[in-house]
């Protein structure tokens, strides 16, 4: 199991400066979230991307409006083993990608897993931030993700934070204790609660956090996991 930086782009411009930070740092490995981009700023990214160190991207998140071109230049240049995206009741999926269908896994996001779905696809990507916060404000989601995990070990997984009080989350419009920004590396003990298999192959630190940040998490993740 690998824990691994993440281009995020979330927030704005971010995303820019996160690959300055990893062509200065001479990273060689990263994982890659463009869900926030138009397919113009992911050209931009793309192209930017080649003047880096990175040799390998093993995890990307798409997004619903990709094309198989994406896909393909993702897994012939930089040996994409395996990818994630949101469930169809959110948004439509990918068109045209089928050669890809058994390595997409879908991930936990507000609601229940579709079985059928689950079972099409590559399996699951499970966010474990966005489990724990099921756990504890939407039991009924908690344990039912918890028997679809037994059934179908997750393949991939997304890793956030855990804050002490509930915020208003825009896109759902409910409250949740899961953000994409930490403060404090305490946010990720939360990790402590769950077995190594749900961490799946690869684990991307999905924060907006500078790419030095996420690497000092990966830094305190790894020991929570020593520590057990």
């Amino acid at each position: 199991m690998q824990i691994l930086p993440t281009i995020t782009t979330i927030t704005g411009s971010a995303w820019l400066d996160k690959i300055k930070e990893v062509k200065k740092l001479g990273l060689k490995e990263v994982c890659l979230f463009p869900t926030c981009l138009e397919k113009e700023q992911r050209e931009k990214l793309y192209a930017l991307l080649k003047d880096t160190s990175v040799e390998r991207i093993p995890f990307v998140h798409l997004r619903s409006d990709m094309e198989l071109r994406e896909l393909d230049f993702l897994t012939h240049h930089y040996r994409t083993k395996i990818f994630n995206i949101h469930p169809r009741r959110e948004f439509a999926f990918l068109n045209g990608c089928d050669a890809y269908k058994k390595v997409i896994c879908v991930e936990n996001t507000y609601g229940f897993f579709d079985e059928e779905e689950v079972k099409e696809s590559g399996g699951i990507c499970l966010d474990i931030a966005h489990l724990e916060n099921d756990r504890l404000l939407q039991p009924d989601i908690y344990r039912a993700d918890i028997k679809m995990l037994e059934k179908y070990p997750p393949k991939c997984s997304h890793i956030s934070v855990i804050k002490k009080k509930p915020v208003l989350d825009e896109p759902s419009q409910t409250k949740r204790i899961t953000t994409h920004h930490m403060d404090d590396l305490s946010e990720l003990d939360y990790l402590k609660r769950y077995p190594l298999e749900y961490f799946g192959q690869v684990a991307a630190i999905e924060l907006e956090n500078t790419i030095e940040e996420q690497l000092k998490a990966k830094e305190y993740i790894s020991a929570l996991i020593k520590r057990r």
